[in-house]
């Protein structure tokens, strides 16, 4: 294995390049941790593309190779080990716990949200077997001793994209961004407070309201983020975005790849639209959706970005890498889209009889305004992200809850207690 397509973050500047991904998994009751240890190590195996270790190749990039030392699974603190280091036997992943939550701490450049919950919950299966000494029933469940399923580990390229006109292009309508939210969260000491809230939701609340409304889960959710901030910014940014990935790795022929393989779909809202009702605001939500997910505009994104990708690879030499990328990066720049906000779904993930022993799950990343979503039996779960410790945006957000009817629970905020990445250097 060479590289995944995030692998190419690690181009960009080692002091930045910050991307993990932080699960949590809240267990129903005090979490053992040798159980945990063993189920760690057993379940990784089955995963043999995320047991691996970074090295500079030959063409002065870093390569992908396998890392057969174990996991590291050790007490949740402040001081959590860098991924990639000795402290975390060089993975690109480790699992830290404390009393009933299991956090599952992976770097992006290995997969995204999506790609990671087949291992958690592979992990969380084997640890209900060491735990309690039960087989759980959990056909939706990955084995610790299944086989890889047809292309499970492989990553997509150029050749596999379609080549042909996209029946849609977005344009943008210049949504107002975060920017001074976002500078003070990345660059300033004293406002800086990385944090998130978990909200609990259930699905019977969601599903019949976004029913009724002509929505889905996901749009129901952007059009709620999208009324929450239309309460707080001022009157003279007319435009609020929205922003939510599509993985598009079944229209490649690829539906089992682990790869972070996303295009990204938007939709722009003037303010007078969001004073319309739910109906017609989850039609066009889901309309622009629905458009923006078909494989002729989703490809066409994804060439352009595997094009830079091919491109990046000829370069040689590190520095060279980093200053290509610098400079031609299709998501960077003047030409690059921006949301005001983003909401992802990963979709229903079914774990059978393990769901009896797990209370809840949710993605953690780095990101201000920005909303992961989840499902796992009869509950929804959102982590709601932020870079600054303000509670308008949270409060307002619960607000439209409260007006809309849908009941919830929120916990939080809690510390995103993020970790970065020790690469190895060039010499």
């Amino acid at each position: 294995m060479k590289y995944n397509l995030d692998t190419y973050r690690f181009y960009a500047n080692e002091k930045t390049f910050s991307f993990i991904i932080r699960a949590k998994v809240r267990m129903k009751e005090t979490v053992d941790p040798d159980a945990l240890r063993r189920a760690v190590n057993t379940a990784i195996k089955r995963y043999p593309y995320f047991a691996v270790e970074v090295v500079l190749g030959d063409d002065g990039g870093y390569d992908l190779i396998p890392n057969g030392r174990d996991v590291v699974v050790l007490p949740t603190s402040s001081k959590l080990p860098q991924l990639g280091s000795e402290a975390a036997n060089r993975h690109l992943l480790f699992v830290d716990t404390e009393e009933r939550d299991i956090f599952f701490n992976i770097s992006h450049s290995l997969c995204g949200g999506r790609g990671i919950m087949p291992w958690i919950m592979t992990t969380i299966y084997q640890y209900v077997v060491e735990k309690h000494h039960v087989t759980p029933d959990a056909p939706g469940i990955r084995k610790p001793n299944s086989s890889l399923l047809p292309g499970e580990g492989e990553a997509p390229t150029i050749d596999m994209l379609l080549d042909e006109e996209p029946i849609y292009q977005y344009k943008s309508k210049n949504p107002v961004t975060m920017i001074f939210d976002y500078l003070n969260g990345m660059f300033n000491p004293f406002m800086r407070k990385p944090i998130y809230y978990q909200f609990t939701f259930n699905q019977k609340d969601v599903m019949l309201f976004a029913k009724e409304n002509d929505a889905s889960v996901a749009s129901f959710f952007i059009v709620a983020v999208a009324k929450a901030l239309d309460k707080l910014l001022p009157e003279k940014h007319k435009v609020i975005g929205a922003e939510i990935a599509h993985n598009p790795s079944k229209d490649i022929g690829m539906p089992n790849t682990h790869c972070d393989i996303l295009s990204h779909v938007h939709i722009d809202y003037e303010r007078e639209l969001l004073k319309k009702d739910m109906e017609m605001l989850g039609t066009i939500t889901r309309s622009q959706i629905i458009l923006q997910i078909d494989p002729s505009v989703s490809n066409y994104q994804l060439r352009q970005r595997f094009s830079f990708y091919d491109d990046l690879d000829r370069v040689t030499g590190l520095k060279n890498k980093r200053e290509y990328y610098a400079k031609n990066d299709p998501r960077a720049g003047k030409k690059a889209q921006h949301g005001t906000f983003i909401v992802n779904y990963s979709g229903m993930m079914d774990w059978g009889e393990v769901a009896d022993y797990v209370e809840s799950y949710i993605l953690i990343v780095e990101g201000h305004i920005l909303l992961e979503v989840t499902s796992m039996a009869d509950k929804i779960f959102v982590s709601f992200m932020q870079l600054i410790k303000k509670t308008k945006y949270v409060k307002a957000f619960g607000e439209v809850m409260d007006e809309l009817g849908i009941p919830y629970k929120i916990e939080g905020p809690y510390p995103k207690n993020m970790v970065k990445h020790k690469l190895p250097k060039q010499s």
